[in-house]
C-alpha cells in the first residue's frame, strides 16, 4: 500500500475517512485482509484524514467506463460465496470511485460497507410478484390503512416482518410489490440488520417508525439515501458499487406510459449482476437488463378495457431472439447503453442513469438518520 504524506489532486476521489493517518491506514489494511490487494491501494494523508484510491494501472484494467464488473475476475475472488470477499469487492469499487465517499470515522466506513453487504445478500434472497397497482403483505406481521400505508404490527420484530414480506424461503409466498417499493424493503432490512449488531437505540427508533407510518417514495429517498453523480457530471456507464440502488430508464415514450414500466429499480449485486426480484435465480447483467427494457415496446398492447399493458411473455421471446443474434444485440446495446435523456424528454438517449443511490451514513455521531422522518 502506497503511503503518501501529501494530498494531490486526482480524478479518482475514492473514499475519504476523517481520523489519524496511522489508525485509518492500519484499519484499512486489516479490513482488506488480503495481501494481494495492499499494493493496489494508494492512501494519502490530507485535511485531517486519509483518502483511499486505486493506482492508475488498476483503473486502466477496468477500461474507460470503469467496469467494476471485472473486480472479482481481476482479484480472483468469489464474492457470491464468501461474505469477506464481497466486502473486499465493495471496498475496491469504492476506492475507484470518481465521486467521493466521505466518512467521519473508520467505524462509519465499515458500517457503510456492511450495510452494502447486507443489501446484496438480502437482495439475492428476495423473490416477489410484480404489480404496479396491487400490493400485499403477510397479515400476521403487517397492517394497512390509507393514512399510514403498510405498517408493522406492534411487537412484531421488523427484521422478521421484512423477511416475511420479501423472502419466500421464510414465508413460503411471493407477495406483490412494485420494483421501487421492493428496493425500499430490502434497504430497510439491510439497515435493521446492521443496527441489530451496532445500535439498539436506532433499531428501536426504526421499529417505532415502522409501526407508526410507512416512509416511502420521495420521503424514503430523503431520509435514508444519498444520490451521487449528476446529469452535469455523470458517473461512468459501467461503474457500480455492490449495494447501489440503480435506475434504468425506459426511453420509449409509448411503453413507458404503462404503469410500472417507466423504468426499473434494481440493486447492483457485484460481479456484473443486478437483482431480478421476479426471477431471483436469473439475475440481470447490464446488457441483458438494457435489452429487456428495449423490448418492452414490443410487448405493448391494449386490453379489453382499453388500458395499455405489457405482455411479458412477448418481451421474453424478443429478448431470447436478440441474444441469439450478435449483430442485433450490438445494435440495441449501442442505443440503450447511452445516458438517459432529461426527465420528460424522449430524444436519442438510452436507459443508463447518470447517478446511483446508496444508504446515507448512519450512526448518532453523524446525526440520527430518522430525524428527517
Amino acid at each position: 500500500m502506497d503511503r503518501s504524506s501529501e494530498c494531490i489532486g486526482t480524478e479518482t476521489l475514492g473514499v475519504f475517512i476523517r481520523g489519524e493517518y496511522g489508525c485509518v491506514s492500519d484499519g484499512i489494511f486489516r479490513a482488506l485482509g488480503d495481501g494481494r490487494v495492499e499494493p493496489l491501494v494508494v492512501i494519502t494523508a490530507c485535511n485531517g484524514g486519509c483518502r483511499l484510491t486505486l493506482r492508475g494501472e488498476v483503473l486502466e484494467k477496468w477500461g474507460p467506463n470503469r467496469d467494476t464488473a471485472r473486480i472479482a475476475e481481476l482479484l480472483n475472488i468469489q464474492p457470491r460465496c464468501h461474505e469477506g470477499e464481497l466486502e473486499l469487492e465493495i471496498m475496491i469499487a469504492m476506492f475507484g470511485s470518481p465521486e467521493e465517499f466521505l466518512y467521519q470515522s473508520f467505524d462509519e466506513f465499515l458500517c457503510a460497507v456492511r450495510v452494502r453487504r447486507n443489501i446484496v445478500r438480502e437482495a439475492w434472497r428476495t423473490q416477489l410478484a410484480f404489480s404496479a397497482k396491487e400490493a400485499e403483505r403477510p397479515k400476521d406481521y403487517w397492517d394497512y390503512s390509507e393514512e399510514r400505508g403498510f405498517v408493522v404490527k406492534a411487537g412484531k420484530p421488523i427484521i422478521r416482518a421484512l423477511r416475511e414480506a420479501t423472502q419466500p424461503c421464510v414465508s413460503g409466498m411471493s407477495y406483490s410489490f412494485s420494483c421501487y417499493r421492493a428496493t425500499e424493503y430490502v434497504t430497510l432490512l439491510a439497515l435493521a440488520l446492521e443496527l441489530e449488531q451496532t445500535d439498539s437505540f436506532l433499531l428501536a427508533r426504526l421499529q417505532e417508525q415502522m409501526e407508526t407510518e410507512a416512509i416511502k417514495s420521495r420521503r424514503f429517498h430523503d431520509v435514508f439515501l444519498r444520490e451521487y453523480g449528476s446529469m452535469e457530471k455523470p458517473l461512468p456507464k459501467r461503474f457500480y458499487v455492490p449495494g447501489d440502488r440503480v435506475w434504468f430508464r425506459n426511453p420509449d415514450p409509448l411503453s413507458s406510459d404503462v404503469g410500472g414500466y417507466e423504468g426499473s429499480w434494481v440493486f447492483y449485486l457485484g460481479s456484473g449482476y443486478f437483482s431480478n426480484f421476479w426471477k431471483r435465480s436469473q439475475p440481470y447483467t447490464l446488457d441483458t437488463k438494457c435489452i429487456e427494457i428495449f423490448h418492452w415496446r414490443h410487448g405493448l398492447y391494449v386490453d379489453a378495457d382499453g388500458v395499455p399493458q405489457i405482455d411479458e411473455a412477448e418481451v421474453d421471446r424478443n429478448v431470447l431472439t436478440t441474444l441469439s443474434d450478435p449483430l442485433m444485440t450490438e445494435i440495441i446495446l449501442d442505443r440503450m447503453l447511452r445516458y438517459r435523456d432529461n426527465s420528460g424528454e424522449y430524444l436519442d438517449g438510452g436507459c443508463i442513469d447518470t447517478t446511483r443511490e446508496c444508504v446515507r451514513y448512519i450512526g448518532r455521531k453523524s446525526g440520527n438518520f430518522l430525524e428527517a422522518a
